[in-house]
C-alpha cells in the first residue's frame, strides 16, 4: 500500500524542450549547466507550497524523452554532447526514450511517446502530481486525461527572449493544468532565488589522457 504521506511526483520532460534553455544559460547567460539534481528538488519545495497534508514531497519517477540523430548524421561535438547529456540523465536517475529523427532531421512521434509514457504511469497508480516540462500544445489531451484519473498536473516551463533565444509555453496548455512555474521568475523571487541559483553547476574540464584534448564533463 502507498504511503499517503508522501505525494509522489512523476517528472515528464520532453528532451528538446529543455535542451534549448539548458544552453541559453550556459552560454547567453553564463550562468553554468542547468542541472537535474537540484531541478528535481526545486520542484519538490515549490509543489509543497502548493500541496498541504503530506509530511515529504518527493519525485518518484522521471523520464527523458527525445528525437536523436543517427551517428552517420550527428558531428563529433554532437555525438559528444549526447554522450554528456545521458550521463547527466543516468546519474539523475531519469529514465530516457529516444526516437528515431524523420527524414527531415524533425522530431516524429515525441509526444505521442511522453504522453503514453505519463498515461502508463498515471494508470498504474504510482503518482499524485504529473510534472511536464514541455510548452507543447499536443499536450493538451494529456494533461485532460491525467486529471480525470484524479492526478494533479503542473506545468515547468522557461519563458524568455533574448534576441533569438526565446521559450515560452502554449496558453491552453497553462490553462488546462493545476499549477505552473515559471522557472525565469524565481530569479529574483525572494522565496525561491536561491535555489534558482543553485540550478546552474560550472562544468569542470577534463583532460583526455590519449590525446591532451579538452572536454566538458
Amino acid at each position: 500500500m502507498a504511503d499517503k504521506s508522501i505525494c509522489r511526483i512523476g517528472i515528464f520532460y520532453d528532451g528538446s524542450y529543455f535542451a534549448y534553455p539548458r544552453r541559453y544559460f550556459y552560454h547567453k547567460r553564463n550562468l553554468g549547466w542547468l542541472s537535474f539534481k537540484p531541478f528535481h528538488s526545486l520542484i519538490e519545495s515549490y509543489i509543497r507550497t502548493k500541496e498541504q497534508g503530506y509530511t515529504d514531497y518527493r519525485i518518484v519517477y522521471a523520464s527523458w524523452t527525445q528525437g536523436m540523430f543517427t551517428s552517420s548524421e550527428a558531428n563529433e561535438h554532437q555525438l559528444r554532447s549526447d554522450r554528456n547529456l545521458q550521463q547527466d540523465l543516468m546519474h539523475a536517475g531519469i529514465e530516457t526514450e529516444y526516437l528515431p529523427n524523420s527524414a527531415s532531421n524533425r522530431e516524429k512521434g515525441v509526444d505521442v511517446a511522453l504522453a503514453i509514457g505519463a498515461l502508463q504511469i498515471g494508470l498504474e497508480g504510482k503518482m499524485d502530481i504529473a510534472v511536464l516540462v514541455t510548452g507543447d500544445a499536443d499536450l493538451v489531451p494529456l494533461a485532460r486525461a491525467l486529471k480525470k484519473q484524479g492526478i494533479r498536473v503542473m506545468a515547468v516551463y522557461f519563458e524568455y527572449e533574448d534576441g533569438e533565444d526565446r521559450s515560452f509555453i502554449n496558453e491552453r496548455l497553462l490553462s488546462m493544468c493545476n499549477y505552473s512555474l515559471n522557472i525565469n521568475s524565481l530569479e529574483n523571487d525572494k522565496d525561491f532565488k536561491i535555489g534558482f541559483k543553485a540550478l546552474f553547476r560550472k562544468p569542470d574540464d577534463f583532460t583526455d589522457e590519449k590525446n591532451g584534448a579538452k572536454y566538458r564533463a
